[in-house]
């Protein structure tokens, strides 16, 4: 009974400490009723309307953002086997491939999650078709042949060179991955030998074609600092580069950066 008496005391306690709170609360309501009362209906209802409106579109743009792409892109001059990095065989791709892998969870840390390959043909003629799945892409592989490299460093460094100018990537700030495949070989040349070399002859089409004349230049932007020495740090969006074995299954850098492109 004791335990009652004081259990009730601390209560009126509470409920004295309260009643001013009690009191000014409803103070404050009372003012609010009142100021609202002396607004005329039109503003009211037009106040009420913009803040509705601002909901929604705060709403529509974090939905908007959640629904990030899960499109990735393989591209890369015709036989750097780019192919192979995901399908079984050697394939000579004429026509883009698009097909839906799953990237396995690595020990639990990440959950798996579908995505959306294109495999971009590298032909010359073929190389358009590429635009048509840049506004979509939320990455892009760039598969160079780390065996074959130096015959064809000038090729792929311009067709490097075209992607990394195209607005759609600029703007988008679209990751891309310089990804040297078949470093299973022996004479297979690094990933930092690849690099430098790729820099360097990008840097020697970016002179080269600054002297050309505005209206013959069909790059949307231009590439590094002016007076400095290109290296792909001065690009807008980021280039990494990662090594691979289409062939023996090594493809865990490349996964990776699918991962991070795509990933929640």
């Amino acid at each position: 009974m004791e335990g009652l008496e004081q259990w009730k005391d601390q209560l009126e306690q509470l409920k004295s400490q309260l009643e001013p709170w009690k009191n000014q609360l409803e103070k404050c309501l009372h003012e609010v009723i009142e100021y609202l009362n002396q607004i005329p209906p039109v503003q009211l209802y037009a106040a009420i309307a913009v803040l509705l409106i601002s909901t929604l579109l705060l709403l529509s743009i974090r939905l908007f953002k959640r629904a990030k792409s899960n499109t990735v892109i393989l591209t890369g001059l015709s036989g750097s086997g780019k192919t192979v990095l995901f399908y079984q065989g050697t394939i000579t791709s004429m026509e883009p491939n698009e097909s839906t892998i799953v990237l396995n969870s690595d020990s639990n840390k990440r959950k798996s999650k579908p995505v959306h390959i294109v495999d971009v043909p590298g032909h010359s003629r073929l190389r358009p078709k590429l635009d048509e799945f840049l506004p979509r892409a939320a990455g892009i592989v760039f598969v160079v042949d780390s065996l074959e490299f130096l015959p064809n460093c000038h090729l792929a460094s311009e067709y490097l060179y075209d992607i990394l100018t195209k607005a759609s990537v600029v703007k988008k700030k679209i990751p891309v991955l310089i990804c040297c495949n078949k470093n299973d070989k022996v004479t297979a040349h690094t990933k930092e030998f690849i690099r430098k070399q790729m820099e360097k002859e990008i840097d020697k089409l970016r002179a080269s074609r600054s002297a050309i004349s505005a209206a013959d230049i069909s790059n949307d932007f231009t590439l590094g600092v002016p007076e400095e020495p290109f290296t792909f740090s001065q690009c807008r969006n980021k280039v990494t580069v990662a090594e691979s074995s289409g062939l023996t299954g090594e493809v865990g850098q490349v996964e990776q950066f699918i991962w991070e492109c795509v990933k929640p």
